[in-house]
């Protein structure tokens, strides 16, 4: 698994949905396969949403958490 030092980090603190995964969308769409995209976020629906999106664009939720305040997962590109 790639290191957690090589995410591409996406902090969407601060915006409500669908900004987070909006921006998530937007960093996959640049990352190359097998990328992985930590994203932040502290809008609650993110819990629903990103795990929602990721399935519908084949991209794997490799971690989701919660810490400091924010939600955080850590999402791969499939491809």
């Amino acid at each position: 698994m790639q290191d957690e030092a090589q995410d591409i980090v996406v902090d969407a603190r601060g915006h409500r949905c669908p900004v987070p995964t909006l921006k998530l969308r937007r960093a996959l769409e640049r990352a190359s396969a097998g990328a992985v995209v930590r994203l932040l976020a502290d809008d609650p629906m993110a819990r629903i949403d990103v795990p929602h999106f990721a399935g519908q664009v084949g991209a794997t939720v490799l971690a989701a958490g919660e810490a400091d305040g924010a939600l955080r997962f850590r999402v791969r590109k499939g491809g």
